[in-house]
């Protein structure tokens, strides 16, 4: 029996919220810091400012933001930017966010204005001046500052999505603007009789087919590390680098823990389409060299026979009638397996295209 979420994907997400909290209580502090010097050495503040309180206050709701985005807000908001039209999920997070806005600013200001008259929160005089806080300067510049965190988090998810995990700050950082060789792990994952498949479904509705796959794996190949380098049909290349695939069997958990988020969706697959997307992969490692490519639209690319010798170990799925095959080489090099996962010997084969002999080896579960 599959369970929605293994303790690996309730860990990874738990570590995003974290993140999301921290960065959001560092930020608010880094403005609350700067408002407060600035007015400070412009002489503004009087003998009444109370420091810790106005601290506290701010704490309060950065704790109360980053606790609700981390959680909720952001991985919703997330969520519907992939699942929806851009226009519908413009409607969602203005809603979602004034919403979230207005819960956090009423943490924040039932205890400032209950600290500022020495009085409980449930009071009616505190009831009061906190109804009349939502029309002042405060709240709007708050509810401003907070959006434009909000759509930077936002859009940070989203390019970290587009590149993939990792990606983006190699990008960014200028890393591969010259090419260099670098040792990889690649998976190729090719979902099985997809032309019968394609035929029955039609273009229309294989494309969503195909579109549902690729969404529903994705959290596998996010939580074990891996890179998506490129969807080429049905077929979707994952690589790894060295250290991350080998790490706690990363590689064999990632093609496990694709079969598993699949199975969990079977009976929506065949109620939708009439087909469950069974897929195959070929898993190989070796030097390749990598860098940027491309004048109008510029990406990271890969190079090097490893990935072809990839491909062919795929082909050879169809051979020894398994899903999962990997070299010899890089099951030498991945002792550390899934719980449960044993190394199978298929012996050596000559691989379509090449001169030598390949040791070829499948994983099953024991």
């Amino acid at each position: 029996m599959f369970k929605r979420y293994t303790r690996r994907q309730f860990n990874y997400y738990f570590r995003r919220a974290l993140y999301i909290l921290f960065a959001w209580v560092l930020i608010s502090n880094l403005l609350f810091f700067y408002e407060f010097l600035t007015l400070y050495s412009n002489g503004v503040l009087d003998s009444d400012y109370d420091f810790k309180q106005a601290f506290t206050a701010n704490l309060i709701v950065a704790l109360s933001a980053g606790i609700i985005g981390g959680t909720v807000t952001v991985n919703l908001m997330d969520r519907w930017l992939r699942n929806n039209a851009f226009w519908k999920a413009l409607l969602y997070i203005i809603a979602t966010y004034v919403l979230a806005a207005l819960v956090v600013s009423t943490f924040g200001a039932l205890y400032y204005y209950s600290e500022e008259l020495g009085l409980p929160f449930y009071d009616a005089t505190v009831l009061e001046a906190f109804k009349e806080f939502f029309g002042t300067w405060v709240f709007l510049k708050n509810f401003v500052v907070w959006l434009f965190i909000v759509i930077g988090t936002l859009i940070v998810l989203m390019v970290n999505e587009k590149y993939g995990p990792g990606v983006f700050p190699d990008y960014l950082l200028g890393r591969y603007f010259r090419p260099k060789r670098e040792r990889r792990i690649f998976m190729f994952a090719d979902i099985k009789n997809a032309t019968g498949i394609a035929e029955s479904l039609g273009p229309k509705h294989y494309f969503n087919f195909l579109k549902d796959f690729f969404n529903d794996v994705a959290p596998a190949i996010v939580q074990s590390r891996g890179e998506v380098y490129q969807y080429v049909g049905d077929e979707i290349v994952i690589s790894w680098k060295m250290k991350h695939g080998l790490k706690s069997g990363n590689t064999i958990r990632c093609y496990y823990n694709m079969k598993r988020m699949l199975m969990f969706r079977k009976k929506r697959y065949m109620d939708t389409y009439g087909f469950f997307p069974e897929f195959k992969v070929g898993i190989h490692c070796g030097n390749v060299m990598v860098g940027e490519i491309g004048k109008i639209k510029r990406e990271i690319a890969f190079s090097g026979d490893v990935l072809n010798t990839t491909s062919r170990i795929q082909e050879q799925c169809k051979v020894f009638n398994v899903d999962i095959l990997a070299s010899e080489e890089f099951a030498d090099l991945a002792y550390s397996l899934p719980k449960g996962i044993v190394k199978k010997d298929l012996g050596d084969e000559t691989l379509r295209g090449k001169t030598e002999e390949t040791g070829i080896v499948t994983y099953i579960m024991e």
